[in-house]
């Protein structure tokens, strides 16, 4: 096995039921279940314009830096619903897509989104698309298309791992990932505390929140309070 230069065929997927019921929910409330820390990094932002929330399985890309031929290999096995996820260690040199390929998957495969952790082209055309893609950028240069690369393995992504079949979700705040193996387990917390802050929204808007918690922590960490200004 040529490891660093292989495609696995088959992944573990979730139930589409589930897939389902997550893409109904904000990525901000599924992630307040998840203690925070399984959004990706802000630099990684939508760069389209969807009409719907990205929420699908992760068909994983791990690629060179600036290189895009497991990407290609990747746009021939996605299918339907598949969210495209590419590791470019960081590199923002090379755009890694342009309308071609994005056309591709999202109009003939209907791929439910892309995830790039690197730059993109053709923006002018792809900004207005409905297809959710998420990047780092843009540049007019384009990528590499020597290897090697591997298709559906572990990858990092914007700081928070991904295992093929995981369920990607992308709203306008960004994306976050819920591993495959926690996500039945996870479901009905997320949607409960979706239900929770809708309240906790109509609350704060009519100033009716109990806002006491703030004075109780600080005082449980030990932040002295002065009755008089600054002098210096």
């Amino acid at each position: 096995m040529t490891i660093g230069n292989r495609v696995y065929l088959k992944r573990s997927l979730p139930e589409k039921e589930l897939v389902e019921r997550f893409s109904k929910l904000p990525a901000a409330n599924v992630a307040d279940c998840m203690s925070r820390i399984v959004a990706l990094h802000s630099d990684i932002k939508l760069m389209s314009s969807p009409e719907k929330k990205m929420c699908g399985v992760a068909l994983t890309v791990k690629a060179r830096p600036g290189d895009n031929l497991m990407l290609h290999q990747a746009l021939n096995m996605a299918q339907e619903g598949d969210v495209i996820v590419l590791s470019n260690e960081g590199d923002r040199t090379q755009a890694i897509m342009g309308e071609i390929m994005y056309k591709y998957l999202s109009e003939f495969k209907k791929v439910a989104g892309i995830v790039i952790d690197g730059p993109i082209r053709d923006i002018d055309i792809i900004a207005h698309e409905k297809c959710p893609i998420y990047a780092t950028g843009t540049t007019p240069g384009g990528p590499f298309k020597e290897g090697p690369g591997e298709v559906n393995v572990p990858i990092a992504i914007g700081g928070v791992p991904v295992m093929p079949g995981d369920i990607i979700l992308g709203d306008p705040d960004g994306v976050i990932v819920i591993p495959k193996n926690d996500a039945s387990d996870l479901i009905e917390k997320a949607e409960d505390n979706a239900a929770k802050d809708s309240a906790k929204v109509e609350k704060a808007s009519t100033g009716a929140a109990n806002r006491s918690w703030v004075d109780e922590l600080l005082v449980k960490k030990g932040v002295e309070f002065i009755d008089g200004e600054f002098q210096y």
